[in-house]
């Protein structure tokens, strides 16, 4: 009869996506999980398997608590185009609060592993549909309130959000300056919705 676990399993899911999320995946050794967890190597296996499993596991919990948890609440904003607007006024303010420059995990993912691994290049390349399924079903929803041009390619014009998710993720451990961040987005945003009704949050 296998043993109750005496220890909470989505604690040691954020201390393994911290561990991962500072040192990158290849940098990450067992030792450093189990000081951060706080669990030695053959609890760690026999709760979520090996190490690549377990990196597994940090991403999609990391997806759920980031871009999921920001989507789900967005998805019910009356206003496709200030949704879309808030979306980035947030990525813009997280960017911002990353003192540590530690960027966004799964971009960091996407740019250490994916090129090299099909099976997390795969999953990155799900978690990535899900941001650009979401600004599509704002602009689905623009157009049909007059919002955007009828000669507006919505499937182009949400992979250029997508790609500018990136690039602002990407900026920001560069040179985390709002000014800099803005000058990416304002402008891309005013092009889509010339109209300029986009809802902004409170700067600090």
């Amino acid at each position: 009869m296998a043993r109750p676990r005496t220890f909470d399993e989505t604690k040691v899911l954020d201390a393994t996506i911290a561990c991962f999320w500072r040192d990158g995946y290849e940098a990450t050794s067992m030792r450093a999980l189990e000081s951060g967890t706080g669990l030695k190597g053959p609890s760690l296996y026999n709760a979520f398997g090996d190490k690549r499993a377990l990196f597994r596991l940090a991403l999609e919990r990391y997806a759920d608590r980031s871009a999921r948890a920001r989507i789900k609440r967005l998805d019910a904003h009356p206003d496709p185009a200030a949704a879309i607007g808030i979306f980035f006024e947030d990525l813009i303010a997280i960017s911002l609060d990353d003192v540590e420059r530690r960027g966004c995990f799964i971009v960091n993912t996407a740019l250490e592993i994916a090129p090299h691994d099909p099976e997390i290049g795969a999953a990155i390349d799900g978690y990535l549909g899900e941001i650009r399924a979401f600004f599509l079903r704002c602009l689905d929803r623009a157009a049909a309130a007059g919002r955007l041009s009828p000669r507006a390619n919505r499937e182009e014009l949400s992979q250029m959000l997508l790609g500018l998710v990136l690039g602002v993720r990407v900026a920001a451990r560069a040179a985390p300056a709002r000014v800099a961040l803005d000058g990416m987005v304002h402008p891309a945003l005013r092009m889509i919705f010339p109209d300029g009704k986009l809802a902004r949050r409170r700067r600090r």
